[in-house]
């Protein structure tokens, strides 16, 4: 069972904005670093910016694989290709991010890292965006719809 503000748009909606925002702030900060030949700065930045990712949006995703996710395929098995297309977000998130590793265990930040960084931020957008408006949006509908249903039938 997952918690509750994994089911609340809104709430679930300020952890993705709040965690996606840190890690675009993150991303301005290395980029400078990296233009202005500050290696070590930008070493220290792109080891911040990997834990930022694997404590923050990664932990949320493993709680909503766990949680959320069961639950929604379990009340909603209609949605099971959305659930898996979710998942394959954060597969692709974590694939990346083991390259961010890889990269910075050879010492070597550069643009190249950014553009992963880049592409960690878009992955995060899209799916941030459908789990708002498909998966939750739909099972707020089906809440609302549920609860009018218990007020007319007196459940």
């Amino acid at each position: 069972m997952s918690g509750p503000s994994l089911r609340m748009q809104d709430a679930h909606s300020s952890i993705h904005e709040a965690a996606l925002y840190e890690a675009i702030e993150l991303k301005h900060l290395l980029q400078r670093s990296i233009e202005d030949a500050s290696q070590d700065k930008a070493l220290q930045i792109a080891d911040i910016m990997i834990e930022h990712w694997e404590s923050r949006t990664l932990k949320h995703a493993e709680a909503e694989e766990e949680g959320l996710y069961k639950d929604m395929v379990r009340d909603h098995p209609h949605m099971e290709k959305l659930v898996n297309q979710l998942t394959r977000d954060h597969d692709l998130m974590r694939r990346i991010v083991g390259m961010m590793k890889e990269t910075l265990s050879q010492e070597k930040v550069d643009l190249g890292f950014i553009s992963l960084i880049e592409s960690l931020i878009i992955i995060d957008e899209l799916h941030n965006e459908d789990e708002m408006n498909q998966l939750l949006a739909n099972d707020k509908r089906s809440y609302l719809d549920n609860h009018a249903r218990d007020l007319k039938y007196g459940s």
